[in-house]
């Protein structure tokens, strides 16, 4: 059975790590947020990921051994970690110097919704998974392949000791035990909802990853 975090309200990052680890929050329940506003992105770049069919038709193409949420997670580790989009990212998140440009249309158009998501000031920050329709080992299969990949992105931009915030630390940590989980053969009605909720959580700590390695470093610069 997926564990199903205890609070229905909106919690903070700090609460939703507690639930998800089954530990008890004594935290406030405030709607997900950070401290510093986003920079929008001066030119205009569409907020929309390109269809998870798409991408996987991409990665075959460029003859890449990675899956299409993983591939994401990577990404958005990467960028949530301070990692810039330049023409070489693929093969910074992937740690292959031989992929120095991006690979086509699609995983470029990927890369530069996700920057644009995470600095969208209603937090439309959205993770490439499957469809509902999908079967449920499919979907948490592919969660756990995305938290593995965000974990190995996001280790490679921020390095070996990224200045994260107590919250940070503990989503990271949650982050990690998620990327170790084995899909959820089946389930029920409850299982579908934990999983809504495991994937609500994992969409806010990357944000609030970002919010610590990020937004916190720009707010900084600005008082200098």
């Amino acid at each position: 059975m997926l564990l199903l975090p205890r609070h229905r309200h909106r919690r903070s990052p700090q609460c939703r790590a507690s639930a998800l680890a089954g530990k008890p929050c004594d935290a406030p329940a405030r709607s997900a947020s950070v401290h510093w506003a986003p920079q929008l992105p001066r030119r205009c770049v569409s907020r929309t990921l390109p269809e998870i069919e798409e991408v996987e038709a991409a990665i075959r193409k460029a003859g890449l051994a990675v899956d299409p949420s993983e591939l994401h997670g990577g990404l958005c580790g990467w960028i949530a970690g301070g990692g810039e989009i330049g023409q070489d990212w693929l093969g910074k998140v992937l740690a292959d110097p031989s992929l120095s440009v991006a690979g086509g249309e699609v995983l470029e158009r990927m890369a530069q919704a996700s920057a644009a998501q995470f600095e969208d000031r209603d937090f439309g920050f959205e993770l490439l998974l499957p469809g509902a329709d999908a079967l449920l080992v499919e979907r948490s299969g592919a969660l756990f392949e995305w938290c593995r990949g965000f974990l190995g992105g996001f280790g490679l931009a921020s390095g070996a000791k990224p200045a994260l915030s107590g919250e940070g630390r503990e989503a990271l940590a949650d982050l990690a035990r998620l990327a170790a989980a084995a899909p959820q053969e089946d389930g029920d009605q409850e299982d579908e909802e934990a999983l809504a909720e495991i994937e609500e959580f994992v969409r806010v700590a990357a944000l609030l990853l970002h919010g610590d390695c990020v937004l916190a470093a720009r707010h900084r610069q600005s008082l200098n």
